[in-house]
């Protein structure tokens, strides 16, 4: 969900907020309260639109086009969404497998056109082992995921590293299941 929100010069101020969808076409929602009267109201649809002049909140709904035509400058100027990419790794192990190299490529590949990046590199294992263990072995992997960022001339000062252990399973299993979808590292460019 992305919002944008435009001051418009008149007499008397006014603000305008157009709720828009994300890349599947969904939109979140928002509350918005005018302070001066206390009223509010909730835009929960793509395109929906609210203007508040004086303490009024008058609603709408508007279209791309529309917007596209009155704000195409500022959406252009909107941050890329965060970018997630997942590597797999062999059990008990920091060693990639050999499907997740195609997968670094093409993190590294987006990197250069990204304009100002933070990468989030964590590391996650399955359920197999004491749960000390796993977060070791996590955070290792997304160490060795890190240092191969930077071989590639990521500057290591834009990685963070951390290490998630078998909290955070892509796939949930009981105790001592071996799951080869929960050893991975998540490499978030945002």
């Amino acid at each position: 969900m992305a919002g944008l929100a435009a001051m418009t010069g008149c007499a008397q101020l006014s603000d305008r907020i157009i709720l828009l969808p994300g890349p599947d076409g969904q939109a979140g929602a928002v509350a918005i309260q005018a302070l001066a009267s206390g009223t509010s109201v909730r835009l929960a649809q793509p395109y929906a639109q609210a203007d508040i002049r004086g303490g009024r909140i008058d609603t709408g709904v508007t279209d791309r086009q529309r917007v596209d035509e009155a704000y195409g400058d500022l959406t252009l100027a909107q941050p890329a969404r965060p970018r997630t990419f997942v590597v797999r790794f062999q059990a008990s192990s920091e060693q990639l497998t050999p499907d997740s190299l195609p997968v670094l490529a093409e993190a590294l590949a987006l990197l250069p056109r990204l304009p100002a990046v933070e990468l989030i590199v964590t590391g996650h294992t399955d359920r197999v082992g004491t749960q000390e263990a796993n977060d070791k072995l996590s955070l290792a992997r997304a160490q060795a995921v890190s240092e191969l960022l930077v071989r590639a001339g990521v500057a290591r000062e834009l990685i963070s590293v951390v290490g998630r252990g078998e909290r955070e399973p892509l796939i949930p299993t009981a105790d001592e299941v071996a799951e080869p979808g929960n050893r991975r590292v998540d490499i978030k460019l945002r």
